[in-house]
């Protein structure tokens, strides 16, 4: 009797010890799971930074960018740095991947060479699926380096309307040879930002998602034009109702260097009232319609148990005029075209936190790098944002240099002042916007006797920048020193 009650002892005892090991093993396990992070970066083209309800406009409905911003840390002085040329998403979106600055990609990002280590090939050799549908603006063999799943992609710039528009964007599926030939491509039955939203959807619904690390990119085509709401989304702004912005101009008051190029001939010169209300209200709708995309994402990272364990990073690709300054487009170096909307959130990200640093798009990357403990490539120019998102009072910079063409170059300082300088077809112009007292740039300073001295200041710090950025322009050469194909390309 004796004997069987310590066998019942001694197997009792071996049990708890089997069970106490198990549960290590398995809370290890969870432990491994929970901490392995993804990513995921909704990327959206021509959307201006003045376009979110809770960062302060009233008139337009974003319920989930509203919420993204409440979960996360939004960065209100996040620009583009810009592009020597009209489509200026092709270097947003080429930085967006590589980390580098605008004055030393190839082509504009036309072409990503694989001597320019990206994002998503440092992910997927450490295991990552890297996931793409959407937008892209460069070349086909920097595709098949850097994702290894796609659906439904664009090749191009925008969905011109005798090519589907946005109603019937045409894509592509996945090519695992990379060759993507263009009998095909297919023209989608579906809205386009709705269609890459989906095909997010069901990666994200998947096994694989679950299963293993993911780097997942979607990148829209909305709001750029044509600015074609779905049928909900047409009439939810009366443009009656739509708010002129406060710098509305007919025409811009001067030669800009790049009057002429297609986003200006959207409309009619000179630009009317009723003519930029209407086409807000288009613009409006569309940027609703795909808040509405991006809800349908957020709501599937919480229905498949993923938002622990997921970075979300949503950012514009440049910003749009819309009627300011006499503009359409984003050929430009105002606020309305070079700043952008930019949240990050999800574990270890401060929740409803605003920061005021100067930050460009290309500090994605290497924040991304810093945020999963992976070191970035030598490549990598742009700055990490992690002892932002550790301590949202930091800043990275002192100013915030900005390009477009050959002909225009920006400086903007922490201390609220803004220098844009010209030089086309040989007429210099320049203009100081102070932007705490003036944030709509409506009134030149460049001309004022008092403030000579900061425009001389501003300058030098300006001419720093550029060399520093690798710009090989001269702003005290008479012609800044363009070559006869700078000169050729632009005015």
């Amino acid at each position: 009797m004796k004997n069987t009650v310590l066998n019942l002892l001694v197997l009792c005892i071996l049990a708890l010890t089997i069970n106490d090991l198990l549960g290590q093993v398995i809370s290890q396990t969870k432990s491994k799971t929970a901490s392995s992070k993804n990513v995921i970066i909704l990327y959206s083209d021509d959307q201006t930074f003045r376009t979110i309800q809770a960062l302060g406009n009233k008139e337009i409905s974003t319920p989930n960018l509203d919420k993204l911003v409440k979960s996360g840390l939004t960065f209100q002085q996040a620009h583009v740095m810009g592009g020597h040329q009209g489509a200026v998403c092709i270097p947003s979106r080429a930085m967006l991947m590589t980390g580098r600055y605008v004055n030393r990609l190839p082509g504009d990002g036309n072409v990503i060479p694989d001597s320019l280590v990206s994002l998503p090939e440092i992910l997927r050799q450490k295991g990552y699926t890297t996931f793409h549908t959407g937008k892209w603006h460069s070349d086909k063999n920097s595709y098949a380096r850097m994702f290894s799943k796609a659906d439904h992609i664009f090749f191009g710039g925008m969905h011109f309307p005798k090519e589907g528009g946005q109603e019937h964007p045409r894509v592509n599926h996945f090519d695992p040879t990379g060759k993507y030939p263009v009998e095909k491509s297919f023209l989608s039955e579906t809205y386009s930002s709705y269609l890459y939203a989906q095909t997010a959807i069901d990666f994200l619904s998947s096994q694989e998602a679950k299963e293993n690390p993911f780097f997942c990119y979607v990148a829209f085509t909305s709001p750029h034009d044509p600015r074609t709401p779905t049928e909900k989304y047409t009439k939810k702004y009366d443009p009656s109702k739509i708010s002129l912005p406060p710098n509305f101009l007919p025409e811009h008051p001067f030669n800009n260097g790049d009057l002429n190029v297609r986003d200006e001939q959207l409309l009619p010169h000179p630009r009317t009232e009723k003519a930029i209300k209407t086409d807000i209200a288009a613009y409006y709708g569309m940027i609703s319609e795909l808040d509405e995309q991006i809800g349908r994402i957020l709501s599937t990272l919480e229905k498949e148990g993923l938002l622990q364990n997921t970075l979300i990073v949503f950012a514009g690709d440049n910003g749009l005029a819309m009627g300011q300054h006499g503009l359409l487009g984003k050929q430009n170096l105002y606020e309305h075209s070079i700043r952008v909307p930019m949240i990050f959130s999800g574990p270890g990200i401060p929740k409803n936190v605003r920061n005021n640093s100067f930050v460009y798009l290309s500090d994605i990357t290497p924040t991304i790098y810093d945020y999963l403990q992976i070191k970035a490539p030598k490549t990598v120019e742009a700055k990490s944002l992690q002892a932002i998102i550790r301590n949202p009072t930091k800043a990275v910079r002192e100013q915030i240099y900005n390009v477009y063409g050959h002909w225009s170059r920006s400086l903007k300082t922490k201390d609220g002042y803004k220098l844009i300088l010209y030089n086309v077809d040989g007429v210099l112009t320049s203009q100081l916007f102070n932007l705490k007292t003036d944030p709509w740039e409506k009134h030149n300073l460049a001309q004022d006797k008092t403030q000579q001295g900061r425009i001389l200041s501003m300058r030098e710090r300006l001419k720093k920048e550029m060399l520093e950025k690798h710009d090989n322009l001269h702003i005290d050469l008479p012609d800044w020193g363009r070559t006869a194909k700078q000169k050729s390309s632009g005015s």
